[in-house]
């Protein structure tokens, strides 16, 4: 499934590419690119802190192991990019749409991934800790096993999307709907439970 813009808008347009770059391990710390296509860049190893990344397009693209830190990755577009261990520490990623992209082992930590689209994606093996997702388009994204530790999903879109076995405790879980989404075997919390029974119409009582 490809994401779709809030209200149908289009990906903001670029007005520069850099194309087959090898930045691997570079340090882009305190960067600025607005509206800069990214095809087939190799990002490898690569470390930012501050760094800001506004309308941007990263196409077949390599995250692979780099570390980035309070950086922004504003209303950008991923297709066909690579996020291998990839760690993200307090960074914004607020609008962004993601499409074709692989995650194994990516880590993010605290930051802002509000209005995100992920639908369809194999999450399976990625960690999410203390962040803010709130009004994510997840539908369909695939959690089997993975860690949403702390997460604020108010308003997401869980539509068909796979958390069984999934470690959501401290999560914000007002929007899922256990009948529109798999949950078997998922690890919640005693408020988790109630919030649970709450969306499928139970009256809980002590």
């Amino acid at each position: 499934m490809m994401a779709d813009r809030k209200h149908g808008v289009p990906a903001p347009p670029t007005d520069t590419t850099v194309h087959s770059a090898d930045w691997d391990s570079k340090d882009l710390s305190g960067e600025q690119h607005r509206r800069v296509a990214f095809v087939d860049v190799d990002l490898t190893e690569a470390v930012s802190r501050g760094a800001e990344f506004f309308e941007c397009t990263f196409r077949n693209c390599r995250f692979n192991a780099s570390t980035h830190e309070e950086s922004g990755f504003i209303n950008c577009t991923f297709t066909r990019t690579s996020f291998f261990d990839a760690t993200f520490t307090r960074c914004k990623f607020v609008g962004s749409m993601f499409d074709g992209s692989t995650y194994d082992l990516m880590k993010v930590s605290g930051g802002d991934w509000s209005f995100v689209g992920l639908p369809g994606a194999d999450l399976r093996n990625a960690t999410f800790a203390d962040v803010r997702m709130r009004e994510a388009d997840l539908t369909g994204a695939r959690f089997a096993g993975a860690k949403l530790r702390g997460v604020d999903l108010s308003g997401a879109w869980l539509s068909k999307a796979d958390l069984t076995r999934c470690d959501l405790r401290g999560s914000d879980l007002t929007s899922l709907d256990p009948v529109t989404c798999e949950i078997a075997g998922a690890i919640i919390d005693p408020v988790q439970a109630i919030t649970i029974a709450a969306n499928l119409g139970l009256s809980v009582r002590e």
